[in-house]
C-alpha cells in the first residue's frame, strides 16, 4: 500500500468508524447470529491474490457489523464500559502507524519517556502518592488489563517474600498464600494458577453487610494460615468489584497486611478513574499510606479505549527484580547506566506497544474538567434511575450504588427476574447482565459509555417497568403499582 492509497484508504476508513458511531443506537445492542454464522460468511481459503480494500469494508458492514455486541450503544448497560472516544482512535492510529517496539528506552526513548509522563499525570489526577510516580521509589506501566497487574504485581510479592527465591527456583515446596474477597475479579485465582501458587492458595474472605471485605475475618484467615505454617504473600483489596462496586476498607485492610507482612495490592480496575473527582477521592482512603501497587483502568470508564491498564507499584525494584531477564543482545550503555527505565523488566511479554499515546490524546482532548465531567455525568443518571427503582414497590434495590452501576431486581423469586432480563434484552433496545446478590438473582446496570445520555437510562427504565408487569402477570402475580415515568429527552 502506497502513501498515496494510505490516505485514500484511511479517509475512508475513518469516516466508516465515524458513520458507525453516529448509527450505531439504531442497531440492536446484542448480536442476535446463530454460532457460526460469521464464519459461514467467510471463504474456507485465504485469497490466492490481494483484494480491493473497499471490498474489505463492505464485508464490515455484510458480515463483522451484524456478528457484534454494540459496546459503544448508548443502551449497553450490562457491563462496565469500554470507553472509545475520538481521540483514543485516532491515537491507535498513530501507534500502529509508527510501529514502535517500545521494549528498552533505547529503543524508542519517547515511547518510554511519555508513558512515564503520562502515567505520572494520571497518579496526580486520582490522587495517588508520590511514592508511585517516577519522583518517588515507585512508578506506573501501562498493562492489557487488571488481570496482568495482578500477575505482576503478585510475582514481585512473591519475589520478596521468598527474598527471590521464586525467581530463582520457583515455588517448590513453599507454602505461600493469597486473599481477596469472595466479590472479588475472577481474575485472581486464574493468575494464581498461572504463577503456579494455584487455586488451593487462595484465601477467599467473607464480606460484611455492605459486601466489602471483612478486615476482621481477613486477619483470623492469616493467623489461622500463619499457624498452619503457610506464608501470607498478597491481599488484594478492590476498588469497585465487578459484580456489585463494593469497596474494600483498604485503611482497614493495610495494618492486618503489616501485621503479617503480606503485600496489598488495590484493584481498582472499574472504580479507580472516579477519583479524578475531588468528591469521589474517599474511594482511595488508606490506598496512600498502605498499598504496595495499584491499578485503574482507562480503558473502562475514562474514554481511552481497549487495551488500557495503568499499574502502579510503591518499589519498582522488587516488580524488576521479579521480572528482569537479560540477554547479550539487549545490553546497551543507557541501559546499564541506571538512568532510564526498560519497561520489559515491568511486564510479562518483551514487546510492546506505543498504548501511552491513547491516555495522552485523551487527557489533552478533554482536559481534567472534561473527565471529570463524564464521570459525575456517569454517576448523576446511575443515582438517578436507583431512584426509579426505589420509588416502583415491585422493584428493590440491593446493593450501595455510589458510584454508576445499580445492582436491583424484581421482589419475589428469581424466574420473574430471568425473565424480565431475558425480554428487555430481547428488544434490541439495551443489553443489561446479572449476578448474584447473597444468593439472589439480581440485574446490573452498568453507566459510563461514551454516548449513553439521560433519555438512554430513562429509556432503559421504561423498558423495565413496562415488561415488569408482564413477567408478574404471567406467574400469576399481577398488580395495579404504576411504575414512575421519567420524562425521556
Amino acid at each position: 500500500m502506497t502513501a498515496a492509497e494510505f490516505r485514500e484508504h484511511g479517509r475512508a476508513v475513518v469516516d466508516w468508524v465515524a458513520d458507525y458511531w453516529e448509527r450505531v443506537e439504531s442497531l440492536p445492542v446484542l448480536s442476535t447470529v446463530p454460532p457460526g454464522a460469521v464464519r459461514a460468511q467467510l471463504p474456507a481459503s485465504p485469497p490466492e491474490s490481494g483484494e480491493p480494500f473497499p471490498d474489505l469494508l463492505d464485508d464490515m458492514d455484510r458480515v463483522i457489523v451484524p456478528g457484534l455486541t454494540h459496546w459503544q450503544h448508548p443502551g449497553f448497560f450490562a457491563y462496565y464500559p469500554t470507553g472509545a472516544s475520538g481521540p483514543a482512535a485516532l491515537a491507535d492510529l498513530l501507534a500502529s502507524g509508527l510501529g514502535v517496539q517500545g521494549m528498552l528506552w533505547q529503543t524508542s526513548p519517547a515511547c518510554t519517556e511519555l508513558e512515564q509522563h503520562v502515567l505520572d499525570w494520571l497518579a496526580g489526577l486520582i490522587g495517588l502518592p508520590e511514592r508511585f510516580t517516577f519522583a518517588g521509589t515507585g512508578g506506573g506501566v501501562v498493562q492489557d488489563g487488571a488481570s496482568t497487574a495482578m500477575l505482576v504485581t503478585l510475582l514481585a510479592a512473591l519475589h520478596r517474600a521468598s527474598d527471590g527465591q521464586v525467581a530463582r527456583d520457583g515455588i517448590g515446596s513453599g507454602r505461600y498464600v493469597v486473599y481477596t474477597s469472595t466479590e472479588a475479579n475472577c481474575g485472581f485465582e486464574k493468575i494464581t494458577r498461572i504463577t503456579g501458587l494455584g487455586s488451593s492458595a487462595v484465601r477467599f474472605i467473607q464480606t460484611r453487610a455492605d459486601l466489602s471485605m471483612d478486615p476482621e475475618a481477613l486477619r483470623a484467615a492469616m493467623a489461622q494460615d500463619v499457624g498452619l505454617g503457610f506464608t501470607p504473600v498478597l491481599v488484594m483489596a478492590t476498588v469497585g468489584t465487578t459484580s456489585t462496586g463494593a469497596i474494600d476498607p483498604v485503611g482497614l485492610i493495610g495494618p492486618v497486611c503489616r501485621e503479617y507482612g503480606a503485600w496489598l495490592h488495590v484493584d481498582a480496575a472499574y472504580a479507580g478513574v472516579a477519583a479524578i473527582c475531588p468528591e469521589l477521592r474517599w474511594i482511595h482512603a488508606g490506598v496512600a499510606e498502605f498499598a504496595d501497587s495499584y491499578a485503574t483502568n482507562p480503558h473502562k470508564w475514562l474514554l481511552t479505549a481497549l487495551d488500557f491498564d495503568a499499574c502502579y507499584v510503591a518499589d519498582r525494584g522488587a516488580l524488576t527484580q521479579a521480572l528482569s531477564v537479560l540477554p547479550e543482545y539487549l545490553r546497551n550503555g543507557a541501559s546499564e547506566s541506571g538512568a532510564v527505565v526498560d519497561y520489559r523488566d515491568w511486564q510479562v511479554p518483551v514487546g510492546r506497544r506505543f498504548r501511552a499515546l491513547k491516555l495522552w490524546a485523551v487527557i489533552r482532548w478533554y482536559g481534567a474538567a472534561g473527565l471529570r465531567e463524564h464521570i459525575r455525568h456517569s454517576v448523576a443518571l446511575a443515582q438517578q434511575f436507583a431512584s426509579w427503582v426505589r420509588a416502583d414497590e415491585r422493584f428493590e434495590v440491593l446493593a450501595p450504588h455510589p458510584l454508576s452501576l445499580v445492582c436491583f431486581r424484581l421482589r419475589g423469586d428469581d424466574s420473574a427476574n430471568h425473565e424480565l432480563l431475558d425480554a428487555v434484552n430481547a428488544t434490541g433496545r439495551v443489553f443489561l447482565s446479572h449476578t448474584k446478590v447473597r444468593g439472589a438473582f439480581a440485574l446490573r446496570l452498568a453507566i459510563g459509555g461514551t454516548a449513553t445520555r439521560r433519555e438512554h437510562v430513562a429509556a432503559a427504565w421504561a423498558l423495565l417497568a413496562e415488561h415488569a408487569s408482564i413477567a408478574r402477570h404471567r406467574l400469576g402475580r399481577g398488580d395495579q403499582i404504576d411504575a414512575v415515568s421519567p420524562e425521556i429527552g
